[in-house]
């Protein structure tokens, strides 16, 4: 396999491994679709603009070693070769994961609520949705997860 179609591969599988994270209060993971949620009415009381931080999984550590061990072995000739494949390595596996890190950062929402049982709960998700003070939100909780949503 050539450098260029490597490349260009573990790219495509970096990429797809950023879609794995999701904190969206409209976008449900597969595993939860089909489950039942308790839904709870309430007022929007605060709205606050958050960062929530990427993760980083296999992918782009060892995609980014891969992409660094391919890169180093085109530096230098003979055993050279080998030691600038191998340092290639170590830095794109950083990079790698640094890259996965910052691509799946989002912009965030901590949405505070006063459910209509006069219980007042903070829920931070991603900011797909505008909220505004006294607006009327449902609150959907169930395993050990919460989503606000529009009525």
């Amino acid at each position: 396999m050539n450098c260029k179609l490597l490349i260009i591969v573990l790219g495509a599988l970096l990429i797809a491994g950023c879609g794995l994270y999701n904190s969206s209060g409209k976008n449900y993971p597969k595993y939860e679709a089909r489950t039942a949620f308790r839904v709870f009415p309430g007022e929007v009381v605060s709205v606050r603009e958050v960062h929530i931080d990427g993760v980083h999984t296999r992918v782009g550590t060892y995609g980014g070693a891969a992409i660094g061990y391919s890169v180093g072995r085109t530096v230098g000739g003979g055993s050279g070769t080998r030691v600038a494949g191998a340092v290639g390595g170590v830095a794109g596996a950083v990079a790698g994961r640094a890259i996965e890190t910052a691509a799946t950062a989002e912009r965030g929402l901590e949405i505070t609520i006063e459910l209509d049982n006069g219980d007042v709960i903070a829920v931070v998700q991603a900011a797909d949705q505008v909220f505004e003070p006294g607006e009327p939100v449902r609150v959907l909780m169930g395993h050990g997860s919460a989503r606000v949503s529009k009525i």
